[in-house]
């Protein structure tokens, strides 16, 4: 065992953003809860937590490889929509103290895009994200207006009901009396 310094360097953050992971047309992890970890010179590995992930489609393997500086991994082979990858995640399940945060998360091989999500460009109207005089979404105060105005299926209301903003069927409404 070896332990990360100053000549090797391992570091583990909790992302600052949303991550997921793609696979044959599917997301199959999505999460807020993403560790990255950087070591030495190599790129950046994004952990994702176990329960974020879906299972159902990965496989334990016997493959299993050892890192000098964080333990054992085993991996899995990952099978969706008749597409197999026999080495497509891998996972620590002891990694050795200093590299503990990562016990239990699953990491993916480039086979597997993984990709962070902006979530303002995903759903830039989410009321968290977009700014109040862009919304197109209703505020709670907005939603509970309608909602006293509308008929309560026994025919009341909370408050009296609104002017009518379409014509029915009767004098000028078309050869047929049916609305278009």
């Amino acid at each position: 065992m070896l332990t990360p310094g100053a000549d090797h360097p391992i570091t583990i953050q909790p992302a600052n953003t949303r991550w997921r992971a793609y696979f044959a047309g599917h997301v199959i992890a999505d999460t807020n809860d993403a560790l990255i970890l950087q070591e030495a010179n190599l790129g950046p590995v994004v952990y994702f937590p176990r329960g974020d992930v879906a299972m159902e489609y990965f496989t334990r393997t016997d493959h299993v490889t050892h890192c000098p500086y964080k333990g054992d991994a085993g991996h899995y082979s990952l099978y969706m929509d008749g597409e197999l990858v026999e080495k497509a995640a891998w996972t620590y399940e002891s990694p050795y103290d200093a590299v503990g945060e990562i016990n239990g998360r699953i990491a993916f091989y480039p086979e597997v895009e993984v990709y962070a999500v902006d979530d303002a460009k995903v759903n830039p109207h989410h009321k968290d994200t977009a700014p109040a005089e862009d919304r197109s979404y209703m505020t709670r105060e907005e939603v509970d207006e309608i909602i006293q105005h509308t008929d309560a299926g026994d025919g009341t209301t909370q408050r009296e009901h609104w002017e009518p903003n379409v014509k029915g069927p009767g004098p000028g409404s078309g050869p047929d009396g049916g609305l278009r």
